[in-house]
């Protein structure tokens, strides 16, 4: 609370936050068009793109946006921004990606989805062990409340558990929460704009993904359908998405543009619903409502009552 309004307007703390909350609310809704975005990747991949080169795909989608928003901003690190946008770039993409398909492939989707709704929570504690936030209880608990709605939408009869898959998927999900929280830590230098920075994070990451797509191997036949795939998960599920998604992190708090991850896995079970015909029982509606909810939730936390109830002295300095 050391940011209120100066002393003459002390008696109305509140009103400050008007203007800066209809700002936040803006960016959150072009922030979350990214996960949104990232929801139909899993209808491209198995109804557009060759099977069996899931690394291959995220290489692909990672390496030519990266390139092409350097060639676009012609803005290169500098410094220490060689290695910190290196290791950004494996934490959001180079790592988060093998580990999500790991989970993807050893693990039914739904479990699968649900360990990755467990960023938010993981955001949360990452936000006050590194970057000094106040613990809240409030964001802890919808976070609680995301993750079984994630479960009641996606989870069903067959889930079952592999070892491995878990492992991979919660530590998919850690490297995508401590990618954001170290993101927001370092920030990007004064004057770099978000696609040039979006460029720099999916060049390393893309980088560090060539590797294991050779060793997996290059699809013997792309075509017109995979290569609209190919192209809408680099340039609007790449480029786009993650140059709005660091500019939101810029701005929002690391658990509040971890919550809006939720809305990947409702996305898919959208596009499951409407393009697949798959159908949502009552439980996965509910379990989706609840999901929602726990999205707008972890966008706000609600003031201490005591902020305002401190008397206009000078006698009581333990409330600042």
């Amino acid at each position: 609370m050391t940011s209120t309004a100066p002393p003459p307007r002390s008696t109305t703390p509140l009103l400050p936050a008007t203007p800066v909350a209809g700002a936040s609310w803006r960016t959150t809704a072009l922030t979350a068009v990214t996960p949104i975005v990232w929801g139909t990747t899993y209808l491209v991949t198995t109804e557009l793109l060759p099977p069996g080169h899931p690394v291959f795909a995220a290489a692909a989608r990672a390496l030519p946006a990266g390139l092409l928003a350097l060639a676009l901003t012609r803005t290169l690190p500098r410094g220490s921004w060689w290695w910190r946008s290196a290791v950004l770039g494996v934490l959001n993409i180079g790592a988060f990606f093998p580990l999500l398909f790991v989970a993807a492939e050893r693990l039914p989707g739904g479990v699968a989805a649900t360990l990755g709704a467990a960023i938010p929570l993981l955001a949360t504690v990452l936000a006050v062990v590194v970057l000094g936030e106040r613990w809240s209880r409030w964001r802890l608990a919808w976070g609680t409340v995301g993750v079984l709605g994630v479960g009641f939408v996606v989870l069903g009869p067959d889930a079952a558990l592999d070892p491995v898959g878990i492992v991979a998927g919660l530590g998919g999900a850690a490297a995508m929460a401590l990618g954001v929280t170290l993101t927001k830590k370092w920030g990007p230098p004064p004057g770099v704009g978000p696609m040039a920075f979006a460029g720099w994070l999916l060049t390393a990451g893309g980088l560090a993904l060539v590797p294991p797509a050779l060793v997996e191997g290059v699809p013997t036949h792309v075509d017109g359908p995979a290569l609209g795939g190919y192209l809408w998960l680099g340039i609007v599920g790449g480029l786009v998405a993650y140059t709005l998604w660091f500019s939101g992190i810029r701005r929002l708090s690391v658990p509040a543009v971890a919550f809006l991850g939720l809305l990947s896995p409702l996305t898919a079970a959208v596009l499951g619903a409407a393009v697949l015909g798959q159908t949502l029982a009552p439980l996965q509606l509910v379990g989706f409502g609840l999901a929602l909810l726990a999205m707008l939730a972890g966008q706000v936390v609600p003031r201490r009552p005591h902020a305002t109830a401190v008397p206009p002295t000078h006698d009581v300095p333990e409330g600042r």
